[in-house]
Order: structure tokens, then C-alpha cells, then sequence
């Protein structure tokens, strides 16, 4: 960030680490498995590994299981001792200045919020700034804070879990709010990217929202995204623009098939988002080309008629010598 930047504003991407605390007891839930409950089509814990996926480092405090991206797992000492040491254990596989601690049921987490809390944290080391917050977290609706949603300075967070634990014998049992009153921390609102699933209620009222007209297309692309472990962001208006023009200059199936057949050459030129948009430019120039085919051609303009003593063009089977035509009674003029 330059100096000429307003405090807050985007920079170029710094390194960052991320811990994702994936352990807990889900008792709400009933016992069940809730990083693995699926909203989407996508385990929770999926959604937030793709959140975080520009971090260095990304590591997950619990039981190692299969994702759909990859990172490096933690366990704190002993199982289930809590989120502070859950964290703690998590720091330790962790390099980056600053680290985004989050938990693994935020359905609605993008990569836009990360970029944000990391940008207000780093954004408060510029001249005039407000400051050198230990670290930037959201805020849900009702304004109560969520730590477990937010952005750190590494070293703060090292330097109060080992006050914590050389005050209390270690850190098994000892809640988060032990950790964060003792941090110096900025608020961002934020009531979507905040949600998390707690009860049955929340995962359905995140299952229902996300196939809402606005939402469904971004979370069907996402998840199939990370189905076939593709990590491309390609812009889809460009696709359903040839999908458009195949279906309405070709037919219908032919929608479909093309932006396939878009991708695999997409894919043969090198992939990346560059190849998608000429393999997509060559289709819809193809397609419209198709279409103009189908467009009559323009009648040919009628002859104007031949004034008095004016002679016209003989037809193709008008008799062109001086003759009269076969079969005639005339003699030509003497």
C-alpha cells in the first residue's frame, strides 16, 4: 500500500495464513458432523476452505478428512479443549503476519469478505490511520462480535494465548472471550457473511436462501466448481451470452453442447480465463454467422422499363441474331 492510499483501501494481495477451527462438538446439531453437513451441495467446511483460498497457508484444527482443497490439519491437545486451544494449535503451523481465524459453518463467506477484513487490518498501518487494532472481526445483526469471522495480527494473537496460558496452567477449557478482551479490535457489520450454522434451523434457512433467483446460479457454478476440481473464475456472463446465441441461432441443444465443446478447447489451448473468452468469442461469432445463413437473400432490384426506341437487353431466351426467331412469319426489314 502506498502512502497515497486512503487507510482501508485495497492494496496489492500480502500474504496471509488461515485457520479454520473445524472440532467442535456441534451439540445443537445433535452430535452430527457439521463441517460435513452440506448446504449447497457443498460440505460447510468446503465453503470456507474456498473463502480463505488465497491463503499460504491454510490449516484445520480436527480430524483429517477429504476436501475439496487442500490444507494442513492441527489438533489441539487434548481433543476437544476448546477454542482457545484449538487455536493455539493451529498458530503453530502458521507463518504469515496476519492469520483469518475462522469457523467452519459460515455458509455465506466469500473471498470479497476475507479480502475486507484483511484490508481494514492492513489499512490501519497507513500514515494517519487509526491506529494498530490487534485485529478486525464482524459483527452479526444484533452487534454481538464474531471472532471466529475475522482478521489478526499473528503476533497479538501469540503473545495473549501465552499470557493466558502461563495465568491459567494452559488454555483447555477457557472461553474466546478470554482472548478477545484482552485484544485491542475493530468492528465490521456484516449480517450475511456473519451467519453461522448453529441448529438444524439456521442450515435450513441457508439451504433455502441460496436457491433464491439471485443466489442459485453462483452456488451451482461454485459447487460444481469444486466437484470437478476446477479453481477458474471465468466471467459466466461471456458463457450464457454463446449459450444464448447457440440456442436461438442453432437449437436448443446445441446450447449445452457448445459451451462443452468451448471448454475442452479452452482447456487444449492452456486453460484459464483468457482461453475461455476466445474459445467463447470464436463460438458466438460462429453461431451468428449460422444464424445469418437462415436470412433470406435479397431479391434482385427490378428492371426499370425501356423508354420509346430504347433497346433492352435481350433475355436469356430472347433471340439475339438479326433473324426473326424460329418458326416466325416475319422477314426482317429490307
Amino acid at each position: 500500500m502506498t502512502a497515497h492510499e486512503p487507510p482501508g483501501a485495497p492494496g496489492p494481495a500480502a500474504p496471509y495464513d488461515a485457520v479454520v477451527l473445524a472440532g467442535g462438538g456441534a451439540r445443537r446439531l445433535g452430535g452430527a458432523d457439521k463441517p460435513g453437513v452440506r448446504v449447497g451441495g457443498r460440505p460447510l467446511l468446503d465453503r470456507v476452505l474456498a473463502a480463505c483460498a488465497a491463503a499460504t497457508t491454510t490449516v484445520v484444527v480436527a480430524e483429517p478428512r477429504t476436501t475439496a482443497r487442500p490444507v494442513r490439519w492441527a489438533r489441539e491437545e487434548p481433543p476437544g479443549g476448546g477454542p482457545l486451544a484449538a487455536l493455539d494449535a493451529g498458530l503453530r503451523h502458521t507463518s504469515a503476519e496476519h492469520v483469518v481465524v475462522l469457523s467452519a459453518d459460515l455458509p455465506f463467506l466469500d473471498g470479497a469478505t476475507v479480502r475486507r477484513l484483511l484490508d481494514a487490518l492492513r489499512g490501519s498501518d497507513a500514515p494517519r490511520g487509526p491506529g494498530h487494532p490487534d485485529g478486525v472481526l464482524l459483527s452479526d445483526p444484533e452487534g454481538r462480535d464474531q471472532p471466529l469471522v475475522a482478521a489478526y495480527r499473528a503476533g497479538a494473537l501469540r503473545r495473549e494465548l501465552a499470557a493466558l496460558a502461563a495465568a491459567h496452567g494452559g488454555l483447555t477449557g477457557l472461553p474466546l472471550r478470554r482472548l478477545t478482551a484482552a485484544l485491542d479490535l475493530t468492528r465490521i457489520s456484516d449480517p450475511v457473511a456473519s451467519f453461522d450454522c448453529d441448529t438444524w434451523d439456521d442450515i435450513a434457512a441457508a439451504r433455502a436462501r441460496i436457491r433464491e433467483h439471485g443466489h442459485v446460479l453462483d452456488e451451482w457454478i461454485s459447487a460444481v466448481k469444486d466437484e470437478l476440481g476446477i479453481d477458474l473464475d471465468v466471467d459466466t456472463g461471456v458463457l450464457l451470452d454463446l449459450a444464448r446465441d447457440a440456442a436461438h441461432s442453432v437449437a436448443r441443444p446445441a446450447a449445452p453442447l457448445t459451451t462443452f465443446l468451448v471448454g475442452y478447447a479452452a482447456a487444449r489451448a492452456g486453460g484459464g480465463p483468457e482461453a475461455v473468452a476466445e474459445a467463447a468469442r470464436k463460438a458466438a461469432a460462429l453461431a451468428l454467422r449460422w444464424a445469418d445463413e437462415d436470412t433470406p437473400a435479397p431479391a434482385p432490384a427490378p428492371a426499370s422499363d425501356p423508354g420509346p426506341g430504347s433497346a433492352a437487353e435481350p433475355g436469356p431466351h430472347a433471340p439475339t441474331g438479326s433473324g426473326a426467331a424460329p418458326g416466325s412469319d416475319a422477314a426482317p426489314d429490307a
